[in-house]
């Protein structure tokens, strides 16, 4: 149902039309976004993503009937050696609840395993973030606890879930 393709800068504008709802921040440390947030976001993503030995992977998110921007999916190496990697992902507030983050999240971590032979994967999340708690562990990761005092928001700092995955290889 959905197509993976490299972020672009000029992606910001479809990214801005749910950075910038309160519904879709409200348990992350940033936003919701103006046009320079999300500009800059993207623009730091990018650069990223074309560094000789990239450390961030970033995809647009596409529904693949329409090809509709819906969401960016984040891959990052936390530790090549160890070969441990960390999954983020943000879809539009109209897509929630349709399966479509249990999607990405599964193909994140398959690519992870495969393509970028990650031994682990983690992902965290805000504690009071049932949606995504119920994602994480229909792609089979464990929660292993409670990372303390983990982020800083606006209102002070926030604790995040921590879970994982390994690979069976």
């Amino acid at each position: 149902m959905l197509l993976f393709r490299e972020l672009k800068q000029e992606d910001w504008k479809k990214i801005h039309t749910y950075a910038s709802k309160e519904e879709v921040s409200q348990y992350q440390p940033w936003g919701p976004n103006t046009e320079k947030d999300t500009q800059d976001y993207v623009q730091h993503l990018v650069h990223e993503i074309r560094q000789p030995e990239p450390r961030k992977h970033a995809w647009s998110i596409l529904r693949e009937a329409d090809e509709d921007l819906i969401g960016v999916a984040e891959l990052t190496i936390l530790d090549a050696y160890h070969q441990t990697g960390e999954i983020a992902y943000i879809l539009h507030p109209d897509e929630w609840g349709r399966g479509l983050g249990t999607e990405v999240a599964q193909r994140l971590i398959r690519d992870g395993f495969q393509s970028f032979l990650l031994k682990r994967i983690q992902a965290t999340c805000h504690p009071d973030n049932k949606g995504s708690i119920r994602v994480l562990e229909k792609c089979g990761m464990e929660m292993e606890g409670r990372l303390r005092g983990h982020l800083k928001m606006k209102e002070g700092r926030r604790d995040s879930l921590l879970f994982s995955v390994l690979s069976d290889g």
